[in-house]
């Protein structure tokens, strides 16, 4: 299957950063993309560097204008669309949210991010409720997407319930980058220990993970720190970690990337984790904290 994934900057306009989309998942599909995965909240620029009630208002419903104007698109295109956005449940009640559209322009699922982070520069606890609809893979004429965001891709619970579930691939949406106050060691590090993380996903699960990173700066409007310059490397590793493609860390790029499914059984038949899983010791997994 060839995978789309569009890498990009953002502005402070909306309607251009969805144009700019818009025209890249053209460019995807032009390369004969069957999936294309966006970045996380790619219609903004990332809001959550500052705590302001004002920018709820970025929020929409889901269905919604987003919803029905990248379904149209994907009917077009004939493709199967993964999308992130800052979802209005209710009245106070927000989500980060990514939505899968189908071929024909339908809302194929949803996933509502579960593990929610706040630190400096990225105070989201303040934006979104964290995700109640579990960790279950969305059908598609494509396959089962487990679709997880950003901060879920540090938690191999996470990847490794979708995979029970079925998933045939694991998808994060991103935004994550350096504050440019840290050491070239320390932004090397964080940077190292995304992919790692994420390429141990795919093997403990033998799944493909397709990971699609925002990249270029974007200034704190307070002001406290130094904003956040986005790194970039979107990536596809296989099922045994091995880096299919990955993006430049300051370049907008779109790219498609062809991969081989049945790879991961293959792959399931030479190491065989879930058959040797100790399903009869793990109760204590469900706890904060073993005392």
């Amino acid at each position: 299957m060839k995978i789309g994934i569009v890498q990009q900057t953002n502005i402070s306009d909306v309607e251009k950063n969805k144009q700019k989309l818009k025209d890249n998942i053209r460019k995807a599909a032009e390369k004969g993309a069957e999936l294309v995965v966006l970045q996380e909240l790619h219609n903004s620029l990332y809001f959550c560097q500052v705590e302001n009630t004002d920018l709820f208002d970025l929020a929409e419903t889901i269905p919604g204008p987003s919803t029905d104007e990248f379904g149209l698109l994907a009917k077009e295109l004939n493709i199967v669309l993964v999308l992130s956005l800052f979802e209005k449940r209710a009245a106070g009640l927000y989500h980060n949210t990514a939505v899968v559209i189908e071929k024909d322009g339908t809302i194929a699922g949803k996933y509502r991010k579960m593990h929610i982070p706040d630190d400096p520069a990225y105070y989201e606890k303040f934006y979104f409720t964290p995700g109640d609809l579990g960790f279950k893979p969305i059908q598609t004429s494509v396959g089962k997407l487990g679709v997880l965001v950003c901060w879920d891709q540090w938690y191999p619970e996470a990847a490794r319930l979708m995979a029970l579930a079925g998933a045939d691939m694991l998808i994060y949406p991103t935004a994550i980058g350096w504050e440019s106050t840290d050491t070239q060691e320390e932004k090397d590090r964080q940077q190292g220990a995304w992919i790692i993380s994420q390429r141990g996903h795919a093997v403990a699960n033998g799944l493909h993970v397709i990971a699609v990173n925002r990249t270029g700066y974007e200034p704190d409007p307070s002001g406290q720190t130094n904003g956040i310059t986005f790194w970039g490397n979107s990536f596809v590793a296989g099922p045994q970690g091995e880096i299919l493609f990955q993006a430049s860390s300051d370049k907008e790029e779109v790219d498609v990337v062809d991969i081989d499914l049945k790879r991961s059984e293959q792959v399931r038949r030479w190491w065989p984790f879930f058959r040797d899983r100790r399903v009869d010791f793990f109760d204590n997994i469900t706890k904060r904290f073993i005392d």
